[in-house]
């Protein structure tokens, strides 16, 4: 791993690149715990105001130019502030079942995939997490992975807990 290419790129990209970071931690959080929670509430506007962060700062990033300054990319981040908007009306008016939809959709593809678009050779965060062969990668990826593993086998223990008592 070599963060070079991340902290000698331009502020926006910086900006960008960070909240996209802790929307994909953040996120996978509030996909994980409980739902309903203050805790889930608060974590999910976190995650919303990074998600506009991170969609706002791409219009900023011409780095990939296909109709004129922008991408196929940028029609995602459209997309993606739509979603928000859709999701954030959806659970005021207590439709929990399109609020979900809309944000489970946004994290996988938004953000998930989007993501996954930036990992392609010559791409900055490929550099950042490749530049060592990808070792620093798949340790980073099995540490994540282990880390999801406990957290849903905690949540289960919990859940389960929660029956019994009734």
């Amino acid at each position: 791993m070599d963060a070079t290419a991340l902290t000698t790129a331009s502020l926006v990209i910086q900006i960008h690149a960070g909240a996209a970071m802790l929307s994909f931690l953040l996120g996978t959080l509030v996909l994980l715990l409980k739902k309903g929670t203050r805790l889930h509430k608060a974590m999910g506007r976190a995650w919303v105001a990074l998600m506009v962060t991170v969609a706002l700062s791409s219009f900023l990033i011409t780095e990939v130019r296909m109709f004129g300054p922008y991408s196929f990319i940028h029609a995602l981040s459209v997309f993606t502030l739509v979603g928000l908007v859709r999701a954030v009306r959806a659970i005021r008016r207590g439709d929990v079942k399109a609020h979900r939809a809309t944000m489970t959709g946004l994290y996988g593809g938004a953000l998930i995939l989007a993501g996954a678009f930036t990992l392609v050779p010559g791409r900055r965060m490929h550099q950042v997490l490749f530049a060592d062969g990808g070792w620093t990668a798949l340790w980073l990826a099995l540490g994540f992975a282990a880390a999801i593993g406990t957290v849903l086998m905690v949540r289960r223990w919990i859940e389960g807990r929660e029956v019994l008592a009734r």
